[in-house]
């Protein structure tokens, strides 16, 4: 399984700076800058990543979080608020066991993608509510109630330091849990259903232009509690597709 972390709009230098010296030192080669709001290849940028610029050098630009995790079928978000009930929130341990355990169900196989993400926040503002969904799992660091925010890279350094933690843990002796017998669809795959199914609701009337965001926003939900699988996104999506026939279908 190949992880990448992944930062949505990075507005300081020298935080993606001090990201890239953390993936270097945790062994994660795969540095993802959403729409960044700053020079990842600057000077102040290298100066902080010392021994890690060639993560720099190496990182992908995407336009949105979704393209940026669009191969991957485990991602875990990180915030320190939710303000969405829906959205089930975990500690560190746990959701950096659920992320690594795709390494387990796919034995490591190259066959299908089987790319792991663990995504990190704008430093004002964190991820929206939106972007929240597309992960699998949210994670919560716990702070002090006086002052909750972490900086950037100290959240990180937190979450790659538990997550080599849960790396070099011996393999417990329990039976595996349902949620570890199959793995997630590919996130891209998954948004490609719920646009097809969008598409289709607002055709026939389900849902209305002012309303279907939040709507939507519930089933998406919905979906990432399942944890569906490929075969279960398939049979969705065909289901769209044959209702859309039928509604479209001329008849006496």
């Amino acid at each position: 399984m190949t992880l990448a972390v992944v930062l949505v709009e990075p507005a300081g230098p020298l935080n993606v700076g001090s990201v890239a010296r953390l993936c270097a030192n945790f062994a994660i080669d795969q540095l993802r800058l959403v729409a960044p709001r700053c020079d990842h290849l600057g000077e102040e940028a290298r100066r902080m990543a010392v021994h890690g610029g060639w993560l720099l050098e190496r990182a992908t630009l995407f336009a949105d979080l979704a393209s940026a995790v669009a191969d991957c079928r485990r991602v875990v978000a990180t915030s320190g608020r939710i303000e969405q009930e829906d959205l089930p929130v975990s500690g560190p341990q746990e959701g950096l066991r659920w992320l690594l355990a795709g390494q387990d169900a796919d034995g490591g196989s190259t066959d299908s993608p089987t790319a792991a993400a663990l995504v990190f926040g704008r430093e004002d503002r964190g991820l929206s509510n939106d972007e929240l969904l597309q992960a699998g799992r949210v994670l919560r660091i716990a702070t002090g109630p006086a002052y909750a925010s972490l900086n950037l890279s100290h959240a990180v350094a937190i979450c790659l330091h538990e997550l080599e933690q849960q790396r070099q843990a011996p393999a417990p002796a329990m039976p595996p849990r349902p949620e570890l017998t199959g793995e997630p669809s590919a996130r891209g795959n998954l948004e490609a259903a719920l646009a097809d199914a969008e598409a289709l609701l607002l055709d026939v009337g389900f849902l209305y232009a002012h309303t279907a965001h939040a709507r939507m926003a519930k089933v998406r939900a919905l979906l990432q509690r399942a944890q569906v699988s490929d075969a279960d996104v398939a049979l969705v999506r065909g289901m769209v597709r044959q209702l859309r026939w039928a509604a479209t279908r001329e008849t006496p």
